[in-house]
């Protein structure tokens, strides 16, 4: 069973809530949900396709990312997730955004990790991920929703990719 904080629309851990995954999420909760944009320092991004057995399974993917588990901070779930999903090690990540979605009950924190990782050694996580590939800005950008999965990021993409 995986437990999560509870949060108000505000960010605001409200105390001695917990909620599980695959239960409802009353009116005016929400959960942390973290997503990590790779950008290489060569200034390709990092895409990972879903699993076909997940929710838009097949799809291709701009970050690393999920729910924060509870007692979790934002940069701890980012550290974790990423590492989980990608097999990268950073401490190095930069928060850009925040997002709340009373669709999904979320609080999505956005953060960016610029690595020089080895681009031929990313991990798959099995039930995740099933492929992963390097592409360059216009390359990501000019993705469309039937191939892209996560297009809250692109917002982020253009803006961040001057830096």
């Amino acid at each position: 069973m995986e437990s999560w904080d509870a949060y108000n629309s505000s960010f605001v851990k409200i105390e001695n809530v917990t909620l599980v995954r695959g239960e409802s999420i009353p009116k005016d909760m929400f959960h942390l949900v973290c997503d990590i944009l790779v950008k290489h320092t060569d200034g390709t991004f990092l895409l990972m396709k879903r699993d076909p057995q997940k929710h838009f399974g097949g799809m291709w993917e701009a970050t690393a990312g999920g729910s924060a588990l509870a007692g979790e901070n934002p940069l701890q779930c980012a550290i974790r997730e990423l590492k989980e999903e990608t097999g990268i090690i950073s401490t190095d990540l930069v928060e850009v955004g925040r997002e709340v979605s009373d669709r999904t009950h979320s609080i999505y924190i956005e953060f960016l990790c610029v690595t020089d990782w080895n681009k031929d050694e990313i991990s798959l996580q099995k039930g995740e991920t099933v492929d992963y590939k390097w592409v360059s800005r216009e390359e990501l950008l000019s993705m469309n929703k039937e191939e892209l999965a996560t297009e809250r990021i692109q917002k982020y993409i253009d803006e961040l990719s001057q830096n």
